[in-house]
């Protein structure tokens, strides 16, 4: 694969399962150069092997399927080339999709009613003359801003306090039917009479949110739900449609910890009630779903610990509790299992069943738990399962692997059938090289498990050592394309979980805290040295050390402690604990729980504590809007190695936040591997990779 490739990357959703189980509809979407943005459109995968998946709407960016529990309703979320997601439905037969929502800065998830008549969702609002709510404020004419809270900032979001994730109830209008026309001229003015409003007051009551029929440009009215400050997320009715769950941090000071809760609130509307859980203490809910029967409320938590901040390596857990309240029962273990893949949500099956994925020693896994404690493993093996949706008894799942970036199948009899090839361009054009599964000793014997991928030929092949994010993420055996360019371009790409990764239960995830820089070095560096010593086709000679974030930390921690790599790059890193608390958004808890608060202590983990040991040629990736690993880490690292001699350079990106190389924009994106793979040409170059035709 080369950095040009990157449009052949389908990524593939959820599935959204019809009500009869006979097909599945999910949202495939690919960057795209030309218009240097993220385009793609619904697909309709069949159950029935002989029929082919096909293309069902034609929007710039459609995404977010999902199927009224009737079946009669595809809602999904469609975007406009520059333009912000809003809320579209269409007859799941077929048809013109009408837009429900005009919303300023678009809407970010919905659900269903059970009656089908009904969606509730969330979308930011932004304060009353910010965000080009009022006409001439431009943002940097807009107010000050007082803060006086830690919660102020989130990386992707910017401010939040003055933009809060709200909650809103709106009535689905009759499709098939004619469609209403916003009166002009005349009639608009007989309209403004017949309200008793002028044309000033129409506007400002738009401005303020208070639609109508009249004023509300052809857009059903919405009804607002809730009203705190903070962001209400995992919106999902009850299963008699009389009351809305969601999560939000809405407890007394809760800006001094991690918490949050379930609530409820009528569909109705009025005051949202917390939905207490007596038996556990401190906990961050991520997820919550009332069973189709009514009578369990499932969700997925991690426990915080005393101070309410203990998130370091925390496996997620699913519970159930009666809905008619009572203490919760831990339905999956929580040392060694973490239902907390990224971007799952809880899925229903059949009256008392909930479906989540888990994350497992380089895969993420399928299970189903019954309310009372059964489980049972759904799908396993060397995948990562994305998402999966019930219905009619039929199990549609999409998920990658090796060989795909996506892909949807079935469950059949407890095998999986594969039902669609959104990855054969990506195969036949690109090429994909499978990764070799390892496992090397650490010098205190611990299992570190990994992958090699090996480009093509004898060799020696220069070798990169990739070190991942997080630190409680994991790699997997899913097809990842910063390994397949990287080997397309002559290189051996070593990638291994060492202690502080997830996937290998709490106490591996837990092992680095307050210890950053100690196992987890000594974890990385046996991968590779095992690796060198067992493939006679690694050139150990040729080493090169690169991460982002976390990985960006721990490179940047490794070359101030061994020199035996020819260069290195460290990207969006985590290298001053000090700084990182004033200027992250995460900053005034993260480096506390991992490195601890003692001077001395902090400063035995910094890399900005041992830079001036560093002597290897260096390459600092950074992104002007990353409030994560705030721009400030990558500028203060690049100046202290420019200012002992190290030959070093600053890649900044302006735009772009954490999630350059996973999300950042398509241009962007090939230009980031364009210029890894220049640095790499510099010191460890290859036959398909040289200065001048990288």
């Amino acid at each position: 694969m080369k950095p040009e490739h990157l449009p052949l990357l389908n990524s593939v959703s959820v599935p959204a399962v019809h009500p009869d189980g006979t097909r599945a509809v999910v949202s495939v979407v690919r960057p795209d150069f030309d218009a240097d943005s993220y385009v793609g459109q619904l697909w309709s995968v069949p159950r029935d092997p002989e029929k082919l998946p096909r293309r069902v709407t034609r929007g710039f960016r459609d995404t977010a399927p999902a199927f009224s529990p009737d079946g009669r309703v595809l809602a999904f979320l469609r975007a406009a080339p520059g333009g912000k997601p809003q809320l579209h439905v269409v007859e799941s037969a077929g048809g013109e999709p009408q837009a429900l929502t005009d919303s300023k800065m678009g809407v970010s998830s919905f659900a269903w009613s059970p009656d089908s008549t009904r969606l509730v969702f969330g979308s930011r609002e932004p304060e009353e003359g910010r965000y080009g709510s009022l006409d001439g404020v431009a943002s940097g004419a807009e107010d000050a801003r007082l803060i006086t809270d830690y919660k102020y900032r989130m990386n992707g979001v910017g401010y939040t306090r003055d933009k809060p994730l709200q909650l809103f109830l709106l009535d689905v209008p009759e499709l098939g039917g004619e469609p209403w026309v916003k009166p002009v001229g005349r009639a608009a003015k007989r309209s403004d009479s017949g309200t008793g409003k002028s044309g000033s007051e129409s506007e400002s009551s738009a401005e303020s949110g208070e639609e109508s029929g009249e004023d509300s440009g052809g857009f059903p009215e919405a009804r607002r739900l809730t009203t705190s400050a903070t962001d209400h997320t995992g919106a999902t009715f009850s299963s008699d449609g009389s009351a809305i769950y969601f999560v939000a941090s809405l407890h007394e000071d809760a800006d001094q910890d991690l918490v949050s809760g379930i609530y409820r609130v009528a569909a109705d509307g009025g005051t949202p009630a917390l939905v207490p859980v007596p038996n556990l203490g401190a906990q961050t809910v991520s997820d919550v779903r009332e069973s189709a029967d009514g009578r369990w409320l499932f969700f997925t938590a991690q426990d915080l610990g005393s101070t309410g901040q203990d998130f370091v390596a925390k496996n997620t857990v699913l519970h159930a509790m009666p809905t008619a309240g009572g203490d919760a029962t831990a339905l999956s273990d929580a040392e060694n299992m973490d239902v907390a893949a990224p971007g799952a949500t809880i899925g229903l099956r059949g009256k008392d069943s909930a479906l989540v994925l888990n994350n497992a020693q380089g895969t993420v896994e399928l299970l189903e738990f019954s309310a009372t404690g059964d489980h049972s493993l759904l799908v396993h093996g060397d995948r990562v399962v994305a998402g999966a949706g019930d219905a009619a008894g039929t199990v549609f799942l999409s998920y990658s692997d090796a060989a795909t970036a996506g892909d949807v199948g079935v469950l059949e009899d407890g095998q999986l059938r594969l039902l669609s090839d959104f990855s054969a361009a990506l195969r036949t054009e690109a090429g994909i090289i499978e990764p070799q599964e390892l496992t090397f000793p650490a010098p205190d014997g611990y299992p570190v498990h990994g992958w090699l991928v090996l480009p093509p030929g004898k060799g020696p092949h220069p070798v990169l050592l990739n070190i991942h994010g997080g630190p409680f993420a994991q790699y997997t055996t899913a097809f990842f394309d910063e390994a397949q360019v990287y080997a397309a371009a002559g290189y051996a790409v070593l990638m291994c979980n060492p202690r502080g990764s997830a996937g290998y239960g709490q106490a591996h995830g837990r092992s680095i805290k307050e210890r950053m820089g100690t196992v987890d070095m000594q974890d990385v560096l046996a991968f590779l040295d095992g690796s060198l010593e067992k493939f006679d086709s690694l050139d150990a000679g040729a080493l090169g050390i690169m991460g982002g974030s976390y990985g960006g930390y721990l490179t940047a921690w490794t070359i101030s402690q061994d020199h035996r790599f020819q260069a290195a790059i460290v990207e969006r890193g985590f290298l001053d604990p000090v700084s990182f608390t004033g200027s992250s958004d995460i900053g005034w808890f993260f480096g506390g729980e991992y490195v601890g608060s003692a001077a001395g202590q902090v400063a035995a983990q910094s890399p900005m504590a041992t830079v001036a040991a560093v002597r290897t040629p260096t390459l600092v990736i950074h992104s002007e809007d990353d409030l994560r690993c705030p721009v400030e880490q990558g500028q203060r690292y690049f100046t202290a190695l420019k200012q002992q001699g190290v030959d070093s350079a600053f890649l900044v990106f302006p735009g772009e936040d954490h999630e350059l190389s996973r999300s950042g924009t398509p241009h962007h994106r090939r230009q980031r591997f364009e210029q890894i793979l220049a640095w790499w040409a510099k010191y460890l170059p290859t036959d398909n990779n040289r200065l001048g035709n990288a």
